[in-house]
């Protein structure tokens, strides 16, 4: 009998946090074990951190996380449980500063980690921008110093692992903040962090309007405004960025550092297998934020120029002395695996996959002993094919229609002759239970 009375709630996902349909989601999960053992080739090794974090954890990172963090606590709140303690972590960066502290004695440094986990934030939900979402972060933090390798071999493992999934074409853009803070000394400019900001937002604005900021609001001379605005439009696929910027006249050691470390990280990538990704020397991005000390990445889909970054990082000074007394300088990148993932599914690239990962549906029919099926499914699974059992007796046009909407690929049936028969092809031959493979575990 039909239940008529209404519902008691309509179903419908929360706004910013995205779900899909098995086949998507089949698709999703391909995507983070693609990833995850691109990480591990590099000999990255895995943590998870907790969900939750003390707000006082998250906001030593400094900037507005009471705008993005979500706090938790129990409805029913009592005595000290009472005030927001706990929060759920808005990032990947953060945790892990705090995991390095704590766990110091018990890590083996240079510290190559990655973390594959869901991350919240109170953004306001649209295109490219979600309330809880995945990450894939990659880092390695070291004790004093950090080899200046990590900073070609980090991009390159996002590369390679975008690759793999085949999220391409992408463009990496690459550059270093010591090119840009050493060539505002040579300028005379004093606040470098503030030019920094601005500059961080030429993708968005005007040429015309970046030079008005920093006229304006930053009161710099109109040939300073200039020469920051000329440094900032220099791209190149090669090395010849840093002939540019020695143009524009500035006499600075630190300006001559980051040329140098740039060119040496992008001579790199260029010998190396990019597959469908670019790198491009940018000296327009920044990553507004403070801690980047050195080379800076951010990436972005070719085919979708105005979509937001997919993928961000750079080297940091030392992330981790908020917890510990330590110079512990970090390089990393993320990956925005939701952004990127649900990106590419709107614009129809990734199309999911199978709606089930079974490899065989034995048929039921009355005369078949259910214990008897059980086994050949057993004899089948030891070997590492997925097996369904029809869930009940019944007609075989009902077993076709179940196997068809789930695209399973091969029908069997049991009896004094086992029968195997390929949906696919519409051929049915002999097979036994001990042997028999379906043709993605041949070979």
């Amino acid at each position: 009998m039909t239940d008529t009375s209404k519902p008691a709630a309509k179903a419908r996902a929360i706004s910013g946090f995205p779900e899909y349909i098995p086949e998507i989601r089949r698709a999703e999960m391909r995507w983070i074990d693609t990833i995850r053992e691109t990480f591990e080739r590099y000999g990255y090794v895995n943590i998870e951190t907790p969900s939750v974090e003390e707000v006082e954890t998250l906001a030593a990172k400094g900037g507005d996380v009471d705008k993005e963090i979500y706090g938790l606590q129990r409805l029913n709140a009592e005595g000290d449980d009472k005030g927001v303690r706990l929060a759920l972590h808005f990032d990947l960066t953060v945790p892990t500063a705090r995991y390095v502290a704590q766990h110091f004695n018990d890590l083996t440094f240079p510290f190559k980690r990655y973390q594959i986990q869901r991350v919240w934030r109170g953004e306001r939900p649209q295109e490219g921008r979600f309330r809880e979402f995945l990450q894939c972060d990659v880092d390695v933090i070291d004790q004093d110093g950090i080899s200046h390798d990590f900073d070609a071999e980090i991009p390159l493992i996002a590369m390679q692992a975008l690759n793999a999934v085949g999220a391409g074409p992408i463009r990496f853009m690459l550059n270093n903040r010591k090119i840009l803070i050493g060539f505002y000394q040579g300028l005379g400019i004093e606040n470098a962090a503030d030019v920094i900001r601005v500059v961080d937002k030429i993708d968005k604005l005007p040429a015309s309007e970046i030079e008005r900021i920093l006229t304006g609001e930053l009161s710099l001379p109109a040939d300073t405004a200039k020469a920051c605005l000329a440094l900032a439009q220099i791209r190149s696929t090669d090395n010849a960025f840093a002939d540019e910027a020695r143009k524009l006249g500035v006499d600075n050691a630190l300006f001559e550092e980051g040329l140098a470390e740039l060119t040496t990280v992008m001579n790199r990538l260029n010998a190396a297998d990019k597959g469908a990704c670019v790198a491009e020397a940018n000296l327009g991005i920044a990553r507004g934020l403070d801690y980047y000390t050195g080379v800076v990445y951010e990436a972005q889909l070719i085919d979708y120029p105005e979509y937001s970054t997919i993928c961000a990082g750079g080297r940091y000074a030392d992330l981790v002395g908020a917890y510990i007394k330590r110079d512990l300088p970090g390089v990393g990148i993320s990956i925005g695996l939701t952004r990127l993932f649900a990106k590419l599914v709107k614009e129809g690239v990734i199309t999911g996959e199978r709606a089930s990962p079974t490899d065989v549906l034995i048929a039921r029919f009355p005369e078949n002993d259910v214990l008897e099926l059980d086994g050949i499914a057993n004899a089948l699974r030891t070997r590492g094919v997925n097996v369904e059992v029809y869930h009940e007796a019944a007609k075989l046009k009902n077993q076709f229609r179940y196997a068809e909407r789930k695209a399973i690929p091969y029908l069997w049936f049991a009896g004094d002759r086992h029968e195997v028969k390929d949906l696919g092809a519409g051929e049915q031959t002999a097979a036994d239970p001990a042997t028999w493979l379906p043709a993605r575990l041949k070979g």
